[in-house]
């Protein structure tokens, strides 16, 4: 389905399972597309829950919107997607620059949040060195494409024992980073850029959350994972052993597991 927006933007989601199940919205990151959520979405239909499975602006099947795509923009869109289907309250789940989306969406429409499931992700501001990065790095993947830098990242994305030891997972997660559009990719990192601290928010954010990270993330450590969880005053954490910054993806099972026993307990 595409909803046009009020903002000129078109959003290609999945909405699966029961209508009257309770809604789930899940948030991919960067630079994949909803088809990442594949087992996750498996499993909650099975379980009876409403999945929402949208592409952001500019990745996936949906259209790209060149230039500058703040976090803001991304979470506006889809409260706007949510509004549209009726949906008041959502167990809001992302990974990686989609948990940030999560948490943008509890800064900006905290009535439409009913649970945070948080995946590898930070809640702090980004650094002037960090802000370089992302801009130098938006301007290499228009002139380059996306292929090097996905060659490049791709033992970050997976723990490496995982890039050699699950070949289809590897080849599914480097598919989605090749096939997203670099203008739109480009426009994330720019907004990226100028992500705010999430940590007063989320610091008085009393609905339940679950913080997931892969044992082996080398870039949201466990002990960044820990220190969001901390900061969290109703938060459970669960490591997922054997996995690296897309634990969803490298351990699906023990993945679900965590999520469906949270859900059952709201």
């Amino acid at each position: 389905m595409n909803p046009q927006f009020g903002n000129g933007v078109t959003l290609v989601f999945e909405d699966l399972g029961p209508r009257d199940g309770a809604p789930v919205i899940l948030i991919h990151g960067h630079p994949f597309n909803r088809t990442m959520w594949a087992p996750q979405t498996a499993a909650l239909t099975a379980a009876g829950y409403r999945v929402i499975a949208p592409d952001l602006r500019g990745y996936g099947e949906s259209p790209v919107v060149p230039g500058k795509a703040l976090l803001a923009d991304l979470a506006d869109d889809l409260a706007s997607l949510l509004a549209r289907l009726g949906i008041e309250q959502v167990v809001v789940g992302g990974v990686s620059m989609g948990g940030q989306i999560a948490m943008e969406l509890r800064l900006r429409h905290p009535g439409l949040v009913r649970a945070l499931v948080l995946s590898d992700t930070s809640p702090v501001p980004e650094t002037d060195e960090g802000a370089k990065l992302r801009r130098e790095t938006a301007e290499r993947l228009i002139a380059e494409g996306m292929r090097p830098y996905a060659e490049e990242v791709m033992d970050k994305m997976l723990a490496p024992y995982n890039v050699t030891g699950m070949p289809e997972a590897a080849a599914r997660v480097s598919a989605m980073m090749c096939a997203t559009d670099p203008q739109g990719a480009a426009a994330a990192l720019r907004g990226r850029a100028e992500r705010p601290d999430y940590r007063p928010v989320l610091a008085e954010t009393a609905e339940p959350c679950l913080v997931l990270v892969g044992a082996d993330d080398a870039y949201t450590p466990v002990a960044e994972a820990e220190a969001l969880h901390a900061l969290l005053p109703n938060a459970v954490l669960t490591v997922i052993e054997g996995a690296g910054h897309l634990p969803g993806v490298e351990q699906p099972e023990a993945f679900n597991r965590a999520l469906l026993e949270f859900l059952a307990g709201l």
